[in-house]
């Protein structure tokens, strides 16, 4: 089995936001660009790898949301990496506003602060994820990128074939936004489009055989805490 190193990049403090870079052979994959101006950390972390931008071979969206694709062109011009994300992300990825279904308290006053309606250096990706599953092989990884909807419409994860999964925002943890402290226990993100959508996913990553889970906010969280978040889910939805 190749080798793989899951670097996390932290692009908030204490968990809050986090964006991955993955490494198999000296390639590199960047899942998630964080905010606008988030390349010095995404350069700091290719360099503790010994590694520099032209040694990133693709950028994977999970989806297009200003804290997970607020730097995604600019990484592009740095790397000259082809972009991946799902067809039904594309619209996002181009500046239309993002469907905002708070799933509690701090999502509906995260809400009114604009903080992810906030323009971004919009653009589009180079290659769309039509289907269900792509095999990332010819990119150099054994991976595969899963359509997992729920968060947003086009959410994505990336599975690796040693059972991890970087899985975006299907899942959170922690307080808030995430991350910050009680990092160990589940919780829905500030937003949730669909959650009949998001517990499918899961369930479907679960049954992948994931053992564990990436966040953007929090985490990681191992497969049993997960199974123990969608039972929460089923019980709202």
């Amino acid at each position: 089995m190749t080798q793989s190193f899951v670097d996390t990049i932290p692009m908030l403090p204490f968990g809050m936001l986090n964006a991955f870079l993955v490494v198999q052979d000296g390639r590199a994959m960047l899942v998630d660009t964080g905010l606008p101006n988030a390349t010095p950390k995404v350069e700091k972390a290719l360099h503790a790898r010994g590694l520099d931008w032209s040694d990133l071979a693709l950028t994977v969206l999970t989806h297009a949301h200003i804290d997970h694709a607020g730097s995604a062109q600019a990484v592009r011009e740095l790397s000259q990496a082809p972009v991946l994300a799902h067809a039904d992300e594309v619209a996002l990825c181009q500046g239309q506003p993002p469907v905002l279904k708070p799933s509690g308290p701090f999502g509906r006053l995260f809400q009114k602060t604009g903080a992810i309606q906030q323009r971004f250096d919009y653009f589009s990706p180079d290659r769309t994820l039509q289907g269900q599953m792509l095999d990332l092989n010819a990119y150099g990884f054994a991976a595969r990128v899963l359509h997992t909807p729920g968060h947003t419409a086009g959410s994505v994860s990336v599975l690796l074939d040693d059972g991890r999964v970087i899985a975006g925002d299907l899942a959170a943890s922690g307080i808030l936004l995430g991350g910050i402290a009680l990092r160990g226990r589940p919780k829905s993100p500030p937003f949730e489009e669909d959650i009949a959508g998001v517990i499918a996913s899961l369930e479907h990553l679960l049954a992948q055989g994931c053992t564990q889970f990436y966040l953007g906010h929090g985490g990681p969280l191992p497969a049993q805490a997960i199974a123990r978040h969608v039972g929460n889910l089923r019980k709202l939805a």
